[in-house]
C-alpha cells in the first residue's frame, strides 16, 4: 500500500473508532476526535517522542488533552500506537470499570499523562509539565549530556481557551518563555450552545496570546498533513517562546448531516449517520471497529519507542558514570521523596515566655530545614512569598534562572494550582506547593479538588487562616472554607494549633504519596504549647489526640472539648479555669479530620470515648459538620456569619473565641444535661 494510502487509512481508523465506540456507549463526543484525526495521527506516528511499551519513561515528550472530552481521540490514539489498550477497551467506552472513562484519567489509563475534562485544567498541567522540564534539565544537565530534552504538546479547544485558567497559564508561560510547550487550538467555531459567533467572536486567540508572549502560527485546514507538519517543525525550532498553532478544523467531519454543527459535538451521531459518514469517507458502514492489519503495523510505535528509549538510555548511562553524585541526586528526585535525614532536621520549638509564633513563620522555617533535602523541591505563592513565607531563601527565582526554586505566580490562583498540579504529575519534582491566603482558595478549589481526583501529590500552603487575619475584613477571612475543603474527598487538610503542630504538619505532607495536603496556618502569633503536662506534637500524624486533661486516676472526665488551630490556646485555657470550678475535662487538638477517620476504631475510641457525650467544639468557622465529632449532646462555638474589619484579638473577643466564652459555653453544656 502506497504511503498516502495507509496515511489516508490510519487517519479514516481514528475517525470510524470514534465514531463506533461513541456509538456503542450512546454517550460521548465524536465530533472532535473525528475533526482532528489527522493531527493525532502526525503527533503520535512522527512528533511524539514515546515509547507504549514504558509509558513512564522519564524524557518522553508529554501529550495532554485539554479537550477531555474528545478523550475517545487519544484511547485510539493509545490503542493504535501499541499502549496497554486493546479494542475491547475502546468497545467499553465510558462504562462500569472501563480504561476508557469518559474524560482521560491518568491514574486509570495507560499513556494519559494527566486527567483532564474540566476546560482550561489541562493547558495549565502543559504549563507545570513545561516549567518541570526546564528546571530538570537546568539541574542535571550538563555540557554534551542532555538528558532531560523533551516537549509537551497540547490540543485545547474554544471552551478551554474561555476559561480564564487558561489566560492565567498561559501568561506565566509566555512570561517564563517555556519554549518546550506547544499548544493545538482547534478552532472548530461550535460549542455546545451553537456557533462561537454567539459567544466568543470579540476574541482573536492567536492576538491574545501573541501579546502574552507565544509564538503563534495558523494553519487553515486540519485535514492538510503537509500544512500541519511544517507548522509542528516551526513549532519545535523556536526555542524562546511557547508556541500555539491555531487550527481549523469541521467538527464532525464526514458526518453529511452534522458537520459544523453543535450536534457533532457532545453526542452520539446516530446510527444512519454514523453509516453515512462511513460512505462518505470510504469506509464499510457494515463493519465497526474495524482497524485493518496494515493500519496496526503502519500506525504502531513499539519498534520506533523502543530505539528512542535505548538511544536515550545510553546517553543516560553515560552521563550517570560521568557525573555520579547527581544521578544519585536524580534517582531520589524521581523517587518522590526527600533526602534521607530530613526527618531528623526538623525544627523543634521552645515554649515559654516570648516564645509566640505565628504558624505560617513556624512553616517557613519547615522549609527552609526542607531544603538541602530536597533540590527539586520547587512552587510558589499568588503574589503573596513575604505573606506566606513559603520562598525559600537560598532558592532564587525560577523566572532569573531555570533552576530557581521559587516561581512568582502573579495574581493567578487558579492558574497556580493547575500548574503546580502538572509540577507534581511531571514527575521528578519532589512535593511541588503553591500558596495564597486561606480565603482564596476558592478561585483555585477546582485545581485542589483534581489534585484529590488524581491523587497527586502536592502541598497546598493556606494563610491568614481566620477572622484572626483582622483588619483586612470579611473579603479576606475565611470562614465557611474549612468546611469546604474537607468536602473534597481524599484532601486531607490540615490545622495546626502551634508551632510544633505546624512541623507535623509539613511532615505528614512530606510524606503522604497518594493525595495531596493542604495546610492552614496563621497570620497572629498563637503560643507555643508547654508540652510537660501534654501530649506530644506528633498526635498530629494521628489526626486528633488528647493534648491535656485533668487527672483524677482512670477517671473519665465530664466533658470534651476538640479545637483546632489558634483556637486551641483558648481552649486549654479555658479546660484549666473549669478544673478550678472541679469541672474535669479534655482537651483533643484535631487539626486533621481525614488522619482520624484512618486510624483503627480502638483509637478513636481512647481519644474520644464513646462514655462522654458532652462535647464541645471550638473552631473559627462554621459549625456545619461539627456534629459528627460532638455528637448529639454537643454543640460547637463557631461563627455562622461573616467577619468584620478590626484588629484580630478585638475580632476573636467579640465573636466569642475567648477562654471566657468557652468556658460560659461549656457551663451551659453542663446544666442542659445534668
Amino acid at each position: 500500500m502506497a504511503e498516502t494510502d495507509i496515511r489516508a487509512q490510519s487517519i479514516l481508523t481514528f475517525r470510524t473508532l470514534a465514531m463506533d465506540a461513541v456509538q456503542k456507549a450512546n454517550s460521548g463526543h465524536p465530533g472532535t476526535a473525528m475533526a482532528l484525526a489527522p493531527l493525532a495521527y502526525l503527533l503520535f506516528t512522527k512528533h511524539l517522542r514515546h515509547n507504549p511499551a514504558n509509558p513512564n519513561w522519564p524524557n518522553r515528550d508529554r501529550f495532554v488533552l485539554s479537550a477531555g472530552h474528545a478523550c475517545i481521540l487519544q484511547y485510539a490514539a493509545l490503542h493504535l500506537a501499541g499502549y496497554d489498550l486493546g479494542l475491547d477497551d475502546l468497545k467499553q467506552f465510558r462504562q462500569w470499570a472501563s480504561r476508557t472513562p469518559g474524560h482521560p484519567e491518568h491514574f486509570v489509563t495507560a499513556g494519559v499523562e494527566t486527567t483532564t475534562g474540566p476546560l482550561g485544567a489541562g493547558f495549565s498541567n502543559a504549563v507545570g509539565f513545561a516549567i518541570a522540564e526546564r528546571f530538570l534539565a537546568d539541574h542535571f544537565n550538563r555540557p554534551g549530556h542532555e538528558i532531560v530534552d523533551h516537549n509537551v504538546y497540547v490540543i485545547c479547544s474554544d471552551g478551554d481557551l474561555m476559561e480564564g485558567i487558561s489566560s492565567e497559564a498561559a501568561s506565566v508561560a509566555g512570561q517564563l518563555g517555556l519554549e518546550k510547550l506547544i499548544v493545538f487550538y482547534d478552532a472548530n467555531r461550535i460549542t455546545i450552545d451553537g456557533a462561537t459567533s454567539i459567544s466568543f467572536s470579540a476574541d482573536n486567540v492567536g492576538r491574545r496570546l501573541e501579546a502574552q508572549g507565544w509564538h503563534v502560527q495558523w494553519a487553515e485546514d486540519a485535514n492538510d498533513l503537509d500544512g500541519l507538519d511544517q507548522a509542528i517543525e516551526i513549532a519545535k525550532a523556536e526555542h524562546e517562546r511557547p508556541s500555539l498553532v491555531v487550527v481549523r478544523s469541521h467538527i464532525g467531519y464526514g458526518a453529511p448531516h452534522l458537520v459544523d454543527t453543535a450536534k457533532a459535538h457532545g453526542a452520539p451521531l446516530g446510527a444512519e449517520e454514523v453509516r453515512a459518514a462511513k460512505i462518505a469517507l470510504g469506509a464499510d458502514p457494515d463493519k465497526d471497529f474495524a482497524v485493518s492489519d496494515g493500519v496496526y503495523a503502519h500506525m504502531s510505535q513499539l519498534e520506533r519507542g523502543a530505539s528512542l528509549e535505548a538511544s536515550w538510555r545510553e546517553q543516560f548511562e553515560r552521563w550517570s558514570v560521568a557525573f555520579p553524585a547527581a544521578r544519585e541526586d536524580w534517582d531520589q528526585a524521581w523517587s518522590g521523596e526527600a533526602r534521607p535525614g530530613w526527618q531528623q532536621a526538623l525544627p523543634v520549638f521552645e515554649s515559654g515566655e516570648g516564645s509566640a509564633m505565628a504558624t505560617r513563620d513556624a512553616s517557613h522555617k519547615v522549609m527552609q530545614a526542607l531544603e538541602p533535602y530536597t533540590p527539586t523541591m520547587i512552587g510558589g505563592s499568588a503574589d503573596l512569598a513575604e505573606s506566606v513565607r513559603t520562598e525559600f531563601t537560598g532558592g532564587g527565582l525560577f523566572a532569573a534562572t531555570h533552576s530557581g526554586r521559587n516561581i512568582a505566580f502573579g495574581v493567578r490562583e487558579h492558574g497556580m494550582g493547575g500548574i503546580v498540579n502538572g509540577l507534581a504529575l511531571h514527575g521528578g519534582i519532589v512535593k511541588p506547593y503553591g500558596s495564597t491566603f486561606f480565603v482564596f482558595s476558592d478561585y483555585m478549589r477546582p485545581a485542589i479538588r483534581l489534585s484529590a481526583l488524581g491523587r497527586v501529590p502536592v502541598v497546598w500552603v493556606y494563610s491568614h487562616d481566620s477572622i484572626g487575619v483582622g483588619e483586612d475584613g470579611p473579603t479576606h477571612q475565611p470562614i465557611e472554607h474549612y468546611m469546604a475543603l474537607r468536602a473534597i474527598p481524599n484532601l486531607w487538610f490540615v490545622r495546626p494549633a502551634d508551632a510544633n503542630e505546624a512541623v507535623y504538619s509539613w511532615k505528614i505532607a512530606m510524606e503522604r504519596k497518594d493525595g495531596p495536603v493542604a495546610l492552614a496556618l496563621t497570620r497572629q502569633k498563637v503560643p507555643v504549647l508547654d508540652r510537660t503536662e501534654m501530649g506530644a506534637a506528633s498526635g498530629v500524624e494521628r489526626g486528633a489526640y488528647v493534648l491535656w486533661q485533668a487527672e483524677e486516676g482512670d477517671k473519665l472526665p465530664e466533658l470534651i472539648f476538640i479545637a483546632t488551630g489558634s483556637e486551641v490556646a483558648a481552649t486549654l485555657e479555658a479546660a484549666r479555669a473549669l478544673l478550678e470550678q472541679d469541672v474535669r475535662s479534655r482537651v483533643v487538638s484535631m487539626p486533621c479530620w481525614e488522619l482520624f477517620e484512618l486510624q483503627s476504631e480502638e483509637y478513636r475510641e481512647s481519644v474520644l470515648p464513646s462514655e462522654v457525650p458532652l462535647r464541645l467544639s471550638v473552631e473559627a468557622g462554621i459549625s456545619l459538620g461539627w456534629q459528627r465529632w460532638v455528637g448529639d449532646r454537643g454543640t460547637s462555638v463557631a461563627i455562622d456569619h461573616f467577619g468584620a474589619s478590626a484588629p484580630g484579638g478585638e475580632l476573636m473577643k467579640r465573636f466569642g473565641f475567648t477562654a471566657e466564652n468557652v468556658v460560659a459555653q461549656a457551663q451551659a453544656l453542663l446544666a442542659r444535661f445534668s
